[in-house]
């Protein structure tokens, strides 16, 4: 067994298609007219198929129990590109605890997108900013292993 790809319901396939393209990215490999799969394994289906598909008209956007999680080597251009955008956000940019920062947002169907600065990127920000490798390790919260392979 392998997972091939996954899914969402979009209300209108254009539309969907255009936010993807435009705000992360990503393009339509294949076409099939309800259903289309983009880069990445992302699969977009109309919503009128699906519930013939699951014999049910009982389907619901916005449920806030699940997210598409990409990251961004330049996060910073990234946020001042979604910032010139119509987006509604969930939050604003935040760090967490491990010192990556990310943002999420809604795409038009108010599925949850995630955006996080690449994890590599935030071991050489501390880097950069003076802390030593170990310094590193300890507040990104990751094995020293991981710290050298982002040094070379």
């Amino acid at each position: 067994m392998k997972l091939n790809s996954f899914m969402l319901v979009v209300s209108n396939m254009d539309k969907s298609v255009e936010f993807y393209k435009t705000i992360l990215g990503l393009d339509v490999i294949l076409d099939f007219g309800a259903n289309k799969t983009l880069t990445g394994g992302l699969a977009l289906q109309t919503l009128e198929t699906y519930k013939e598909f699951i014999n049910n008209d009982n389907i619901s956007f916005g449920g806030n129990n699940f997210e598409l999680y990409f990251e961004e080597n330049d996060f910073d251009s990234f946020v001042k590109k979604l910032d010139k955008s119509d987006v509604k956000y969930v939050h604003p940019v935040k760090e967490h605890s491990w010192g990556q920062r990310v943002i999420r947002f809604y795409d038009p169907d108010k599925h949850i997108i995630e955006v996080g600065e690449n994890m590599k990127v935030v071991c050489k920000r501390f880097l950069d900013s003076g802390m030593t490798p170990e310094e590193a390790a300890r507040r990104m919260d990751v094995p020293m292993k991981f710290v050298h392979a982002c040094i070379r």
